[in-house]
């Protein structure tokens, strides 16, 4: 990336500013390292992992914890801890491209992977203390041990700094002793190290802190309830977990006191975007088995993805993995150019990680939310195509449906990360720190113009759809302005506009990763401009749709008028795309091809 925007991309500020295609990062820019680095996750996935389906499938615990240690081995557990902590210390991009390869495999063990290199490993890679990360890293990385992340509780789920779990110092001042209750805890079966949050005394906010459960003094302080049993996952080890006058060593705290809220959320926004990397392996894999059984299976005398239904269906999907990519990796090395950035001005690394990733939690919530939505849907069709065999745990995409489902819930579900994004898009306008105000009055001046009738010169490729996308970040800033103006601080409470909001944005960051791939990488005849142009057609029905709802939802009179017609005129193109031509050439190369 240039260093130009290097220095002045922010988080969020895609929807102020035109991105040049050269400016965006994609699979297709892979280093020689990072390839290999795929294909070895590639190729244990499909040596070790696939042909134990069976084993993963009924409950196999010991199978996911051996399977870890293999990983660990390979060192594929540590790619983002420094190597003076025993890891590979590698960048951001590699650390997604980890994720996404380990993960496609099964739901089960992708689970663990998340949890032990995610929320198991942060907390005390970003927030400990030299000590602590000498002392708890190195096992982490390689697989000594496991980590397990302990928040949620009966009564606080989204709502964190509710829990009721408490610390109280000790007489000795060596010691907090901790009590309380956890629930959902992923890895909780065979972790060692175990990073957990309390609130102290009467403290506003929780704390965190880490602790190895072979070292505690009184074993029996640390217990768990039976194995959850679950939708999917199945050999994802997840259990209740209960602190009994727990001793754990005031050093161990993690970050400062009242601190571990924000600890929590930010361990959360890496987690959202790995988990958009963890759902785009798998997609891949329902779509090729979909590709390949819809080549064999006949009806009528003929291969089913001869027929015009199934080959649409297999179009969508291989459009939704284009996408998914797109707009992952495209995140994935703005994260790491602003670690990048942040280090080179003279900022600690574990602090530039901090910040890097915070900085982009609008985005990494997108991803999220638009990921793990089009991952379950993905599977859904691909049980479609299989028909009654779908159904059946014979075939792998009864399995695939079940362990997708949860990816909508983690890491906040899609409803809070929704809310989350334009929440956090507000409160920075607000502070200044993104000036979404000054071209949302740019907006409300056009609307009142004369639209030029002017036919554009649209002949040179992606033209057309990047102006589409241009557009589309203007209906954005017409219909947040203007709610915005109308409820002021009140606007957190419309949670039914927020959600028609977050649509829009989600559809404008990911079909312009899309276009923005297919444009620096691909030529118009390619499928992949096929893809991102389906992808965009279809994303501007959506916004048509949210904005539509929103627009009439808080507007009246001339206002909604004036609103619905500037809609109109942001949504329009000049030379509709033929999308039955493009969901066919998409389809066509796929089918011949047997596999994405």
């Amino acid at each position: 990336m240039s260093d130009t925007l290097n220095k002045t991309l922010k988080g969020g500020e895609f929807l102020i500013k035109e991105i040049p295609a050269n400016e965006i990062f994609s699979l297709e820019e892979l280093s020689e390292e990072q390839r290999m680095l795929r294909d070895s996750a590639k190729e244990f996935i499909d040596r070790e992992v696939i042909p134990q389906h069976d084993r993963f499938e009924k409950k196999d615990y010991a199978l996911t914890e051996e399977t870890m240690r293999k990983l660990g081995e390979m060192g594929l557990l540590g790619i983002t801890v420094p190597e003076e902590y025993g890891g590979l210390g590698m960048g951001f991009v590699s650390t997604m491209l980890a994720c996404d390869y380990v993960s496609g495999g099964n739901g089960s063990l992708a689970t663990a992977y998340g949890a032990h290199t995610g929320i198991g490993t942060l907390p005390t890679l970003l927030y400990g203390s030299e000590e602590l990360k000498k002392k708890y890293l190195p096992d982490l990385a390689t697989g000594t041990k496991f980590g397990a992340y302990c928040l949620t509780e009966p009564d606080a789920g989204s709502d964190a700094n509710s829990g009721k779990t408490r610390a109280k110092l000790s007489e000795d001042g060596k010691h907090y002793i901790i009590n309380g209750q956890k629930m959902w805890i992923s890895n909780a079966g065979f972790a060692d190290t175990f990073t957990l949050f309390a609130k102290i005394d009467d403290d506003k906010n929780i704390t965190g802190f880490v602790i190895n459960r072979s070292e505690l003094e009184n074993p029996e302080s640390l217990t768990f309830g039976e194995e959850e049993h679950k939708l999917g996952i199945r050999s994802s080890s997840t259990r209740q977990v209960f602190f009994n006058d727990m001793k754990v060593p005031v050093e161990n705290m993690l970050g400062e006191r009242n601190n571990g809220f924000k600890i929590a959320l930010n361990a959360l926004n890496v987690g959202r975007i790995k988990l958009a990397a963890a759902n785009l392996d798998g997609q891949r894999r329902i779509l090729n088995h979909s590709i390949q059984y819809s080549n064999e299976r006949k009806q009528f005398g003929v291969s089913i993805s001869t027929f015009g239904a199934i080959r649409k269906k297999i179009a969508e999907m291989s459009t939704g993995v284009f996408v998914s990519e797109a707009g992952s990796y495209r995140l994935a090395k703005n994260v790491e150019d602003k670690i990048t950035e942040l280090v080179s001005g003279g900022m600690d690394h574990q602090q530039a990680e901090l910040k890097g990733v915070e900085e982009f939690a609008v985005e990494a919530s997108i991803l999220k939310v638009f990921v793990s939505d089009l991952t379950q849907n993905t599977a859904d069709e691909g049980i479609q195509i299989y028909g009654g065999m779908g159904f059946s745990e014979d075939t792998p995409m009864e399995s695939a449906w079940r362990d997708a489902r949860i990816g909508r819930i983690y890491e906040g579900t899609n409803e809070i990360n929704r809310l989350l994004a334009v929440g956090m898009l507000i409160k920075r306008a607000m502070k200044g720190e993104l000036d979404l105000l000054s071209p949302a009055m740019a907006i409300s001046k056009e609307l009142m113009g004369i639209p030029s009738f002017e036919v554009p010169d649209y002949s040179e490729f992606m033209s057309e759809e990047k102006t589409i996308i241009a557009n589309l970040k203007k209906v954005f800033l017409m219909v947040a302005g203007a709610a915005l103006q109308k409820y002021m601080m009140d606007i957190e409470k419309q949670q039914h506009l927020l959600l028609n909001a977050s649509e829009i944005l989600n559809q404008i960051y990911m079909a312009e990763s899309a276009i923005l791939r297919a444009e620096k990488h691909f030529s118009a005849d390619s499928v992949e401009a096929a893809m991102a142009q389906l992808n965009l057609y279809k994303a501007v029905e959506k916004i048509i749709t949210a904005a539509k709802e929103g627009i009439i939802s808080f507007a009246e009179g001339d206002e909604q008028r004036m609103m619905l017609s500037g809609l109109r005129r942001f949504t329009k193109y000049t030379n509709n795309p033929n999308v039955v031509a493009l969901t066919e050439k998409v389809a066509a190369h796929y089918i011949e091809k047997g596999a994405y």
